[in-house]
């Protein structure tokens, strides 16, 4: 589908039905983390202080810079940097890439203004992801009673300011870390007592409180895939801070995390976090062992993807013990893919099937589309059939909601 006449650059896209957005996002109110954090680990969690006479977040006591303006106001266009990412123009300078910054919209805060303006946009559903939150997780690492807290927390936020399923539009993830397994397990029962139909996490090795790092298909954390794939709960992997920046640091040092501060290294190895992620599911048997278990990977694009199934293929034929069954057939049926606008979606579709691909904006920040469903125009070779699966099906499916 190609843009009319009649398609501004403003307008939403007619495709003949609403669509389905599976990557969506809202700003933190500032009060996310702290709303609902008991008093007494207030200072081990998340707080605000005026340093030099702006606003900072500190977390754990210390000024934490994941995000440069983490009370979002102002806060960038929709879209500003499309063309950044699309490589149309260069970086060189990314606050002249940014453009004039804006006041906060109500509907980046506020679930009725969102559901008015998605409406306008011509989406029947989406997905919505934290911001600030998934580069928390890394934040408190060394202090796992405070991660979970904090991010107990935050789950009531989420649940109350967004909800799980606002007028069965707006489906908000609460995020889970590995950190603490029983944790992961009393924080998913919670979840799917409210009716949640996706949770978030981010593409890491789980945090070992005893110290370093254990696998997420280790069997202390069955407990917590199971009560997720026997209550048909979908797990979004979405990207954030996934800590591997430390990889990185044994080349060229590079300090704390910040959005958008990169290198050519940094860019180079973007996508080793998911590839990673997802080998480990099926490696270590996690599929295997939970087979009604539902995940995908948002905002991580889809380079990825192909070399992931190459390497599934080799292992399989040198050591096909080693698996239960197929390992490219097992990532085909429990994985969805998000690709990114500027990825070669026709190829992500030879390889994994366009069944299983996943339209996403990314909508409002600065590196998704300003208008959603002008993802439309990334998938141009794709059948009225196919399109529609991309841009609406496969979300409905993945979130296992019933119906037309």
């Amino acid at each position: 589908m190609s843009p009319t006449a009649t398609d501004s650059v403003s307008a939403p896209v007619d495709l003949g039905f609403a669509a389905f957005d599976a990557d969506n996002h809202y700003y933190e109110a500032e009060d996310a983390f702290i709303r609902h954090i008991p008093r007494e680990m207030a200072k081990r969690c998340m707080q605000w202080a005026v340093i030099d006479g702006k606003k900072r977040l500190l977390v754990g006591g210390r000024v934490n810079r994941f995000i440069p303006n983490p009370t979002f106001d102002p806060v960038s266009k929709p879209g500003a940097l499309d063309a950044y990412f699309r490589g149309q123009v260069a970086g060189d300078d990314m606050r002249k890439l940014f453009g004039e910054l804006d006041p906060i919209s109500p509907a980046y805060r506020n679930r009725d203004a969102r559901v008015a303006v998605m409406r306008e946009q011509g989406l029947e559903g989406a997905m919505f992801f934290p911001t600030l939150a998934v580069g928390m997780e890394e934040s408190l690492r060394d202090d796992p009673v405070a991660l979970c807290a904090a991010f107990r927390a935050f789950n009531r936020w989420v649940e109350e300011d967004w909800g799980f399923a606002y007028q069965d539009m707006i489906y908000a993830a609460p995020y889970i870390t590995l950190a603490d397994p029983q944790w992961a397990v009393e924080e998913a029962d919670w979840a799917i007592s409210r009716g949640v139909k996706v949770v978030v996490m981010r593409t890491s090795p789980a945090i070992d409180p005893a110290g370093g790092t254990r696998s997420p298909g280790d069997a202390v954390y069955d407990p917590f895939w199971a009560r997720l794939a026997e209550a048909g709960v979908a797990v979004a992997f979405h990207s954030g801070d996934a800590g591997y920046g430390k990889y990185i640091d044994d080349w060229e040092p590079f300090g704390d995390f910040e959005a958008f501060k990169s290198s050519p290294m940094r860019v180079m190895t973007s996508d080793r976090a998911p590839f990673d992620m997802f080998a480990v599911l099926v490696c270590h048997g996690v599929f295997s062992r939970h087979p009604k278990l539902r995940t995908a990977s948002i905002e991580a694009g889809a380079d990825w993807v192909p070399n992931l199934v190459k390497k599934f293929k080799k292992a399989y034929s040198q050591q096909p013990f080693m698996f239960a069954k197929d390992p490219v057939e097992q990532f085909r049926e429990h994985v969805w893919v998000a690709p990114f606008y500027e990825d070669d979606i026709d190829l992500l579709a030879e390889v994994l099937g366009d069944d299983r691909l996943l339209f996403g904006s990314d909508y409002p920040h600065a590196e998704g589309l300003a208008v959603p469903t002008r993802f439309v125009h990334d998938i141009a070779n794709f059948s009225p059939e196919a399109v529609r699966r991309i841009m609406r099906d496969n979300a409905r499916q993945f979130l296992g909601l019933t119906g037309a």
